[in-house]
């Protein structure tokens, strides 16, 4: 199984009623990879999301979701982070009543080792400074990119090795939206793997290896992103040119 992908989406379909929300995507993530899933407001990316992680409301769906070699579609949501699999969902969702350190406690709370539970919050601290210098601040004071890399940070503190970022920039001002993306590719050249959700399609683009392109539920192109920065296509529906 080494040389298996580390998340293998195949043939994945999902309904609201009548609703066809995703249809028929199929994408794969290495272990060690940053992959970006882009398209516009709409498009299924969230719905994808959520179906890999099993946090859909009622639904039908069909076909397969492969994490490290087994099927997670019969695995209930909470049982996904023991396994290496968290998500950041769109809207960050922190505990707003609670500080910094307890948000990122909570992140840990599958695990017992107290000790590397210490070093790991010691660890992204270094990562997000900002979090450091407000260690005891109710997080639902913060700002929105604060609030983020909150988010990246509680969600870190499972030991993922997969990683899923849903629209980490969504609303955030300009020079926090850079500062987020630069947190996203520090985080992946420390061995975590990334499958990233954006709308903001440059900048996604920038730090992957590989994008999918995502239109009305289905997946459109597929390739490398430094391709997918050049293609016409690409260009035109998200670059403005």
């Amino acid at each position: 199984m080494s040389n298996a992908p580390l998340l293998q989406v195949n043939a994945l379909s999902v309904a609201f009623g009548g609703i066809q929300a995703v249809r028929d995507v199929s994408l794969e993530i290495a272990k060690g990879e940053l992959v970006t899933l882009i398209g516009a407001n709409g498009a299924g990316k969230t719905t994808t999301l959520k179906a890999i992680t099993r946090t859909l409301p009622s639904s039908r769906w069909s076909g397969s979701v492969r994490f490290d070699g087994h099927d997670i579609l019969t695995q209930q949501a909470h049982q996904l982070p023991s396994r290496g699999l968290a998500m950041v969902p769109e809207g960050r969702g922190v505990f707003t009543r609670m500080t910094i350190r307890e948000n990122l406690l909570m992140g840990a709370y599958g695990r017992n080792d107290l000790t590397e539970i210490q070093t790991d919050i010691e660890r992204w601290f270094d990562i997000f400074p900002r979090l450091k210098e407000r260690e005891s601040q109710l997080a639902g004071t913060l700002s929105g990119g604060e609030q983020q890399m909150l988010a990246m940070a509680r969600a870190l503190m499972s030991r993922p090795r997969l990683l899923l970022l849903d629209e980490p920039s969504m609303g955030l001002a300009p020079i926090m939206v850079e500062r987020i993306f630069e947190v996203v590719s520090t985080v992946a050249r420390q061995g975590v793997t990334i499958l990233l959700v954006e709308q903001n399609v440059q900048q996604a683009l920038s730090i992957a290896s590989r994008g999918y392109v995502m239109e009305s539920g289905c997946i459109t192109l597929h390739d490398s992103a430094a391709k997918l920065l050049q293609d016409p296509r690409v260009k035109e529906a998200y670059l403005g040119h």
